[in-house]
């Protein structure tokens, strides 16, 4: 196991995931801090136009250049564009209304979904053992979101779907990687956020659906654009900023190795969730919750250790070569 993580693609893809994660955790806390002043749409086309610029501006180049922007594969970009925007969007409403911890725990179902993905998309064998992983993290699940009980909330659901989204995500990644750069993924990525967002902005953004509600969770959608505060506007800045990197980075790990070796080391984002809610927001998990979270994660990198006992992945038998 540690000769195949430790072949140079496969690391590096590795240091890329933790990079990503590392950006990610930082900017949903942002993202969290300004859900009760602004729109959900506005804040990701603000975080889009930013992380555009930087990808054109410094990512493009390094890859080669512009010319990286043609691409064949429109269609495959198309999709992973709509499964990207239906995975942040998600999380973000659950981010708005659950501790930062809870709905980063309920995401990290996402790695056994990209286990399970494998069978019918990528053909690969998965073992009663790794199934068991699999329910069990859904089990986890479940105990986090506790439905029925008076702590349930519907926004709890959010980060399941996101989960399902950004499983198919991660494996169409892997299938672009053989031809697409990091650096095309990630603003074809972006550029999808930009029209759904402003069609978004277009058709809610004058608050008209707004002014009824007193939900939270719906306000977060359909509150009207505003010009933000000096302060508020460098924190969006922040976010296209770490946006970029993160979109970037993330696209370039799974490139470089194979899902479930990159998968379990996005659990960083866990532990960084947790350390902000406490920090940022005054949230400390109950022991309930801990026991959910600690299932999920559990049950994670159990089929991650499986997988690399066994010596199969859900993507290739080698890493794409670490200059495509």
């Amino acid at each position: 196991m540690l000769n195949r993580l430790l072949t140079e693609p496969s690391l590096r893809g590795i240091l890329c995931v933790l990079a990503a994660g590392a950006t990610f955790s930082t900017s949903d806390m942002m993202i969290k801090t300004l859900s009760g002043a602004y729109p959900l749409h506005q804040i990701v086309f603000i975080r889009a136009i930013v992380a555009m610029i930087v990808i054109l501006v410094l990512f493009m180049p390094m890859e080669g250049g512009y010319h990286n922007l043609r691409t064949t594969r429109w269609k495959l970009h198309m999709f992973r564009g709509g499964c990207v925007v239906v995975a942040n969007m998600s999380f973000f409403v659950g981010v708005a209304a659950l501790p930062l911890a809870e709905a980063t725990a309920i995401f990290f179902v996402a790695p056994l979904f990209i286990t399970a993905l494998s069978v019918p998309i990528l053909g690969e064998k998965v073992g009663v053992r790794r199934w068991l992983s699999v329910m069990v993290g859904l089990v986890g699940v479940v105990i986090v979101i506790r439905p029925g009980s008076e702590v349930f909330q519907y926004a709890a659901l959010a980060p399941v779907l996101a989960a399902f989204a950004y499983a198919f995500m991660q494996i169409t990644a892997r299938k672009l990687g053989g031809t697409e750069r990091a650096s095309t993924m990630a603003f074809y990525v972006q550029g999808t956020f930009v029209l759904v967002c402003a069609t978004s902005g277009l058709t809610l953004g004058d608050g008209r659906f707004a002014e009824a509600l007193d939900s939270p969770t719906l306000l977060f959608l359909m509150r009207a654009w505003t010009v933000p505060s000096q302060f508020d506007g460098g924190v969006m800045l922040a976010v296209g900023v770490l946006s970029a990197f993160g979109s970037y980075l993330i696209s370039q790990g799974y490139r470089l190795a194979e899902a479930t070796t990159a998968a379990p080391f996005e659990y960083v984002v866990l532990p960084m969730a947790i350390m902000w809610g406490v920090i940022v927001f005054g949230d400390w998990p109950d022991a309930i919750a801990l026991l959910g979270i600690l299932m999920i994660v559990a049950s994670g990198l159990y089929a991650f250790w499986r997988e690399n006992v066994r010596g199969v992945g859900v993507a290739a038998d080698h890493p794409f070569p670490r200059n495509r």
